[in-house]
C-alpha cells in the first residue's frame, strides 16, 4: 500500500494508475478526506449470484407481503 497526496497523483496520474494495477495507492486529500484508487477486478458469476432475483420479483413479494399485514392487522 502507497500513501499520496492528491497533488502528487496529480503530478503523474500514469505513474499510480501503473502501480495501482498491483497494490492499492491511497491518496490524502487534505487532513480529513482519503481515497482509495485501485485496479477493478471483474467479478465472475457465483452461485449466489445465480439465485439472485430480479428488482421487479422482489417489489412484487414486498407488496404481497405488506398487503398481507395490513389484511392481518384488520383482522
Amino acid at each position: 500500500m502507497l500513501v499520496i497526496s492528491s497533488a502528487e497523483l496529480r503530478n503523474n496520474m500514469k505513474k499510480y494508475l501503473d502501480i495501482a494495477k498491483s497494490e492499492e495507492v491511497i491518496i490524502q486529500r487534505g487532513k480529513t478526506e482519503t481515497f482509495v484508487l485501485s485496479m477493478q477486478k471483474h467479478l465472475t458469476p457465483d452461485e449466489d449470484l445465480a439465485r439472485a432475483i430480479s428488482m421487479d420479483d422482489l417489489l412484487s413479494g414486498v407488496k404481497e407481503d405488506i398487503r398481507e399485514m395490513y389484511r392481518t392487522a384488520k383482522q
